[in-house]
């Protein structure tokens, strides 16, 4: 072999190895950049997971702080009214009762007494409450035609009222800490926007409701409307009108309970409405219910 040929092979063996090395480069650049399109790629998802996370829990926030709003602008220290209840079966028949409501303390603190007046098979029989902020209330019925009071178990709770649309879990009060919050949107209610707030029962709270949604007013801070559910089953419907300033409270005049499997509902008119009224402890007492 010639000098000549030594040296041109020598040069292109040369340049086959640079032209080796930079390909090695270039794969190691695309390596490289494909790792960290990789890891940016996931650091975006990180960040867009965390961003969603903190919507949820602001929203879950606002939830609550919507309904400890419309908590708080019902707090009151008593309550009394007597109650017009009107039963319309599916048929369309109606059928009336009245009973007296007074009430001391509000909410998870309070106690509650039911006295129907009309008609004559139930004057007399009346119900003592007594809520809690963290459980069940407890509940007695009296029931003056025998002399006897009996305590309503939890089992018991889904059955309805004395014929009515109301179950005797639907006398309780509600709240703000026996459930959890999520905004589900906004939905006009009677013309009047509000928000619509999911309200999922605590492990502490027992409860014949999977869940229950809540309508909001955004004017007032007022209830509209109140569907609970059965799982995914709506199984009641409470409807708040006829929202009146008493004495600065935003009150519903008019309640109105539809059982949806039963195709029939209850009207509750409120009359003589007072807050503030002198009642005490020893007016919410076994002995109380017994004696009047």
């Amino acid at each position: 072999m010639s000098r000549g040929q030594e040296r041109q092979d020598g040069q292109e063996g040369r340049g086959r190895q640079v032209g080796q090395e930079r390909r090695v480069g270039r794969v190691g650049q695309v390596r490289r950049v494909g790792q960290v399109g990789l890891m940016g790629r996931v650091c975006l998802v990180g960040l867009l997971a965390l961003a969603l996370l903190a919507t949820s829990v602001r929203a879950a926030d606002n939830a609550r702080q919507i309904v400890d709003e419309a908590q708080k602008r019902t707090d009151v220290k008593s309550q009394r009214y007597e109650g017009l209840l009107q039963v319309f079966d599916a048929k369309g028949k109606i059928s009336d009762k009245r009973w007296t409501m007074e009430r001391l303390g509000a909410h998870g603190q309070s106690k509650a007494v039911l006295r129907f007046t009309v008609p004559a098979e139930v004057k007399g029989v009346a119900m003592l409450i007594v809520n809690h902020p963290d459980r069940a209330s407890d509940q007695w019925m009296w029931t003056p035609a025998i002399e006897r009071d009996r305590r309503i178990a939890l089992q018991d709770r889904s059955t309805r009222f004395f014929g009515t649309d109301f179950s005797f879990e639907d006398l309780e009060e509600r709240d703000v800490n026996q459930y959890d919050y999520a905004v589900r949107g906004e939905e006009a209610v009677d013309g009047a926007p509000c928000w619509r707030i999911e309200s999922t029962p605590k492990q502490s709270k027992s409860s014949q409701y999977t869940r229950s949604m809540v309508w909001v007013r955004k004017d007032n801070y007022a209830f509209a409307r109140i569907e609970n559910y059965v799982k995914d089953q709506a199984v009641r419907r409470l409807a708040y009108s006829d929202i009146q300033n008493i004495q600065g409270i935003w009150t519903a005049r008019q309640l109105e309970m539809t059982d949806l499997r039963r195709g029939s509902h209850t009207r509750l008119s409120l009359d003589k409405l007072q807050y503030e009224v002198p009642l005490s402890d020893e007016d919410f007492t076994l002995q109380a219910l017994r004696r009047q």
